[in-house]
């Protein structure tokens, strides 16, 4: 693991890196140290996604405000590279805060790594937010929630991470979901500026008590980290009250203060609903609301946050090519009363698109052009799935042997697989759906109620498609070839830098080598039963 406290060093390896694989995959995960496990789920993640992990470490002095604790926020850089080093980090970028804004009055300090760490320490005094260029985000976002007591706090988080992902260039950076309001400003700051980033939100990392973990818990004692569970037991209870039928605003706030108020310790600062992309106060969740609380307990600020969903529940079913995927999704969706999302279609659709307008897979630039005047048309029903592209019906058409042949090369372009999977997302809003691919519980509903893995040794997906291909003009292949194949398919799918196949941490695994259709359905239905609840 290498460590870089320069701009010109950071530069100068992903330079390097990037010139010996041009399409090198590097995630970020900024920080501000005093790592936990929560910043460890964030590098675990990150360490699925990419060639590269990098971790910053940057105590931020632009977003802490004149009387909070820049000062005194936790500081062990030592811990923190001992543990990004066991959790397969790459390399640290921890600058001072000299190098990052620079200051004329502090040069002769850069000699040292101590000194700048000193240097950081003093900065908030020494650097100016006017003397800066700014990343102003929407005011309507940075008003409420924990704005309405941090003023300038999220323009100061904007213009560090701004800076971050232009030194970077990572193609993805990983935020957890606690700081909510931070996660919906840095995306809509990478949408507006069009920074060719992904921005991955990841879940909540709890202690056993409920407690969110947050760097600043190191504050509380024993007996304030019980006092502090109140914050959590407060959104449990709002959500329980949800999931009873009750989607209006004024119950769950009602129920999340009352739970807060048993706990006099505990100071409320504000309990909120609001839409959790545009930071906007709801009435009434249709389909998804961010509820977040702030509070102190003694001097330590806390937050936390819950995502209450509005939606029928979404099974995502992943595999390898052969596994049945498509067969099990349709029939699977049928006998769960749920909507049938074969994502393999979408990508078919846009191939075929592509064949038929002679335009070259091989060129990106061109297929990004042609996805970019394309528009997708869906009926969903298991029974009658269809898929239209720019009006036209070609749910038969794209399971030709020449779109089979060429749709894993047009699902490795990076713009088809943003495009599809804005699409399968949209498809998935109000949920309810069966969705099948190779990183739907992944990346596209990570947040899926239900996920599963299907797969078969590569000797029983190539007799099942010998059985398919028996009536077709390529019956005479031999098994021998089609394992080949189907080995080289696997090793494409799994090892490509976009949407690697791979199962999600939380699917559960169905073998299916000695198992028949009907009895795959029932393992499926059954742990649809076994595990959701269902939702009217």
């Amino acid at each position: 693991m290498r460590l870089f406290t320069t701009i010109a060093a950071l530069r100068c390896y992903l330079n390097l890196q990037k010139s010996a694989v041009p399409d090198l995959t590097v995630g970020l995960v900024p920080t501000m140290g005093a790592l936990h496990s929560g910043h460890l789920s964030l590098i675990q993640r990150a360490r699925q996604d990419n060639a590269i992990v990098l971790v910053s470490i940057f105590v931020n002095p632009l977003q802490f405000g004149p009387t909070e604790d820049f000062q005194d926020y936790p500081r062990n850089f030592e811990q923190d590279r001992l543990l990004c080093e066991q959790a397969g980090v790459d390399f640290i970028f921890a600058p001072s805060a000299t190098e990052m804004f620079g200051n004329p009055a502090s040069d002769s300090l850069r000699d040292s790594f101590a000194a700048r760490a000193q240097t950081q320490k003093t900065a908030q005094t020494q650097i100016q937010l006017s003397s800066l260029t700014q990343v102003v985000p929407p005011p309507a976002m940075t008003s409420v929630l924990c704005g309405k007591s941090r003023p300038g706090h999220f323009q100061g988080v904007a213009t560090i991470v701004t800076k971050l992902l232009s030194l970077i260039e990572p193609t993805k950076a990983y935020f957890g979901q606690k700081d909510a309001q931070q996660l919906a400003i840095i995306r809509k700051l990478a949408l507006d500026l069009n920074l060719p980033v992904e921005i991955v939100a990841c879940p909540i990392v709890r202690e056993e008590s409920g407690l969110a973990m947050s760097s600043r818990n190191q504050y509380l004692t024993t007996e304030q980290k019980q006092q502090a569970c109140a914050l959590y037991r407060a959104l449990q209870q709002a959500s329980k009250s949800f999931a009873s039928g009750d989607r209006t605003s004024a119950a769950a706030l009602a129920i999340a203060r009352a739970e807060v108020a048993g706990e006099p310790e505990v100071k409320l600062e504000y309990a909120e609903l609001v839409d959790p992309d545009t930071l906007m106060p709801l009435q009434v969740v249709e389909t998804a609301g961010l509820l977040a609380v702030a509070a102190r307990v003694g001097s330590t600020r806390l937050i936390d946050n819950i995502i209450l969903r509005n939606r029928r529940p979404i099974v995502a079913i992943d595999g390898p090519a052969g596994a049945g995927k498509s067969t099990v999704t349709r029939q699977a969706a049928k006998a769960l009363g749920l909507f049938y999302l074969d994502t393999g279609a979408m990508y078919r659709a846009l191939t075929w698109l592509a064949l038929k307008t002679d335009t070259p897979i091989s060129d990106e630039c061109a297929i990004a052009e042609l996805v970019s005047y394309s528009y997708l048309e869906y009926n969903l029903d298991p029974a009658s799935f269809i898929v239209k592209i720019n009006g036209e019906d070609v749910t038969e058409a794209i399971r030709s042997l020449e779109v089979t042949s060429r749709v894993s090369e047009m699902a490795a372009i990076p713009a088809v697989r943003q495009f599809l999977v804005d699409e399968q997302r949209r498809c998935g809003t109000k949920g309810g759906i069966v969705a099948e691919g190779r990183d739907i519980g992944t990346n596209v509903f990570p947040d899926a109620e239900l996920k599963i893995f299907l797969t078969a040794s590569v000797q029983e997906r190539s007799r099942r498609r010998m059985l398919e291909l028996k009536d077709t003009d390529r019956a005479n292949i031999s098994l021998e070839q089609l394992e080949k194949d189907i080995a080289l398919r696997d090793e494409k799918d799994s090892t490509r830098l976009v949407a690697p196949l791979r199962k999600a941490a939380d699917a559960v695994e169905i073998q299916t080598d000695n198992l028949s259709v009907d009895e795959v359905i029932d393992r499926i239905v059954g742990l649809y039963k076994q595990r959701i609840r269902p939702k009217s």
